[in-house]
């Protein structure tokens, strides 16, 4: 048979019984096969080494075997070293696992450590599963509660600063100008701007508007994970922004109400959340079915 063809016919796997023998019968079988291995040794092995096409070249012409056509030889063989490079990267590459949330949806992702990491709403969470053991960091985006298994440290990295436990349970808020993190077991690191600020349980820090606050907490756990938003002295207009975000609802209510809130409303029931933002100011309230919400005083 002749040699080009075998050789074509070798390269793209597709040989007879018959044409494999005389494939193998071939002087330079040897020969081609090596280079194909060369090719094959991608295997996630940095000590592997893919000899130039320049070496591959050199063997080739120094085989001085004139019959084959060697520039469709090599193209052949290029498009294997690229198919071969390209699945090495493809395999190799960093493994990122993406968590995002939408409005009103919370959700709970287990780690590879078997760590538990509740997700609120309007977050974000990236980390490389890769070489998840050796490196246990992630990046945050909005508001997670973390139950972080014993191990090696445990880094959460948000835009203002990075968070760092070893075993623990604890929370990280960190969304438009708010960064607050609350130690509810074991002991918390908080870095930003250089600065280290120790948490241990029953103890949170707050950073707004650039100054930071350290204080201490009563809770056993967030409220959010009761499906509770909870306020001190909050504005109306807050308590409504967050009604609005948690039901996906319109609110039309008096623009000069200039009142505080503190309290509580729960995100599973919009009758129930709309009586403990109203009555305690004498406040009116009619749900329309436009999903639309209308608030007034009672007085008027």
């Amino acid at each position: 048979m002749n040699k080009e063809y075998l050789v074509k016919k070798w390269l793209s796997n597709d040989l007879s019984d018959t044409e494999t023998k005389a494939f193998n019968a071939l002087e330079d079988a040897d020969f081609y096969k090596e280079i194909i291995e060369e090719a094959q040794r991608f295997n996630g092995n940095i000590n592997a080494k893919v000899e130039s096409f320049n070496t591959l070249d050199e063997k080739l012409v120094s085989k001085n075997n004139t019959s084959i056509n060697w520039i469709k030889v090599i193209s052949s063989l290029a498009a294997i070293l690229v198919v071969g490079f390209a699945l090495f990267t493809l395999i190799n590459k960093d493994q990122i696992s993406s968590f995002k949330t939408a409005l009103a949806q919370n959700e709970t992702i287990t780690l590879p450590d078997n760590s538990v990491v509740n997700l609120n709403e309007l977050s974000e969470l990236k980390y490389d599963s890769s070489n998840w053991d050796e490196n246990r960091s992630l990046q945050l985006k909005g508001e997670a509660f973390f139950d972080v298994e014993k191990g090696k440290q445990f880094d959460v990295n948000t835009d203002f600063g990075k968070v760092s436990v070893l075993g623990t349970e604890f929370n990280v808020l960190s969304r438009d100008s708010i960064f607050k993190v609350s130690c509810y077991e074991g002991l918390v690191q908080v870095i930003y701007n250089d600065e280290k600020i120790k948490l241990p349980a029953g103890t949170e820090f707050i950073l707004s508007t650039g100054k930071g606050l350290k204080s201490s907490i009563a809770v056993a756990e967030p409220y959010w994970l009761k499906n509770m938003s909870v306020f001190e002295n909050a504005s109306f207009k807050i308590v409504i922004d967050e009604l609005k975000k948690q039901y996906n609802i319109k609110v039309q209510y008096p623009s000069d109400l200039n009142i505080k809130f503190t309290g509580a409303f729960e995100h599973d029931n919009l009758e129930n959340a709309l009586k403990s933002i109203t009555n305690p100011f004498n406040l009116t309230y009619k749900i329309q079915s436009t999903n639309e919400v209308i608030i007034k005083d009672g007085q008027n």
